[in-house]
This record gives C-alpha cells, sequence and structure tokens, in this order.
C-alpha cells in the first residue's frame, strides 16, 4: 500500500519552499514521489530480511555556482532520512511509534538544538 499521491514537503527558511510530489514510482515495497523539476524526492520503502527495516528518506537538490568556477552552476545535492531497524517480532506498532517520538522529541527540543549540534559536528 502506498502513501496518498501526491505527497508534499515544506522547507523552512531559508529555503522557503512547499513542495508537491506525485508519485512517480511504485513497486516491492517502494514508493518514490518527486518535484516537476526533479530537485526534491520523498521515498518510502520498507525491506523484509532477517530484521525489518522502514525508511523515509527526503532528497533535496540545488543549483550554486561552483567553489572553483564561480561563473560554473553545479548541481549539490544532500539528504536526510529515517530508518526503522526492527526485529521481525517482538514489538507492536504502538511500542515501534513511542521510540520513535522520544527520538522525535530529543532531536527538536530546544528549537532543535541536538540536531544543530549534530550538524556542527558534534557527537
Amino acid at each position: 500500500m502506498s502513501f496518498s499521491d501526491p505527497q508534499s514537503v515544506t522547507y523552512p527558511a531559508p529555503i522557503s519552499a512547499t513542495v508537491s510530489l506525485p508519485r512517480v514510482s511504485t513497486g516491492d515495497g517502494k514508493s518514490i514521489y518527486q518535484s516537476a523539476d526533479g530537485l526534491t524526492k520523498l521515498t518510502a520503502s520498507n525491506l523484509y530480511s532477517k530484521r525489518t527495516r522502514r525508511l523515509l528518506r527526503l532528497d533535496y537538490t540545488k543549483i550554486s555556482a561552483d567553489v572553483f568556477l564561480p561563473a560554473t552552476n553545479v548541481q549539490k545535492n544532500m539528504a536526510a532520512y529515517l530508518v526503522f531497524d526492527l526485529p521481525t517480532t517482538g514489538f507492536t506498532n504502538a511500542e515501534e511509534l513511542a521510540v520513535y517520538s522520544a527520538l522525535k522529541g530529543a532531536m527538536t527540543a530546544s528549537t532543535d538544538a541536538l540536531i544543530n549540534k549534530l550538524l556542527g559536528g558534534e557527537s
């Protein structure tokens, strides 16, 4: 089963944009939603093996000047993703959601201070 189509993401400043992401691919436990310009992509996937891995990934691409050739524009991309690594049995959806909520709370507390520090190289 896939998420509703289209999905959307809202980037706060400094990007400041809401982007519609129609589904462009689906199959084998994976769906991809992508903007018309191809600069934003959301991937949701589920992999079943000895453990279950559930992934939600956001890829962002921008066009900017090359550091060494300022007159030349190049694509720069990054990704942020969340992975749930689960045993095949033993946890309920409610327990999995509780662990996620605890992590989300730690990440967003004090205006995203923990993530800001992580992105600054702290651990």
